[in-house]
């Protein structure tokens, strides 16, 4: 099990590091929309993918 302490560092260092992530991409936020414009599509497609292998799984059982 963990300490209070442990506990305590851990939500610490998740909200830091969350609010340090945000931030970051906030401030690059014109990059990404330039560079990685038509990356939803990709995403898209590996939710679809995983759809279809649990699917063919499913139906193959």
């Amino acid at each position: 099990m963990f300490s209070k302490g442990q506990i305590i560092f851990g939500v610490l260092f998740f909200v830091v590091f969350a609010i340090i992530i945000g931030y970051t991409y906030r401030k690059d936020l014109k990059l990404h929309k330039r560079f990685y414009a038509g990356s939803i599509w990709i995403l898209i497609a590996f939710i679809a993918f995983i759809l279809f292998i649990t699917a063919i799984k499913f139906f193959l059982k």
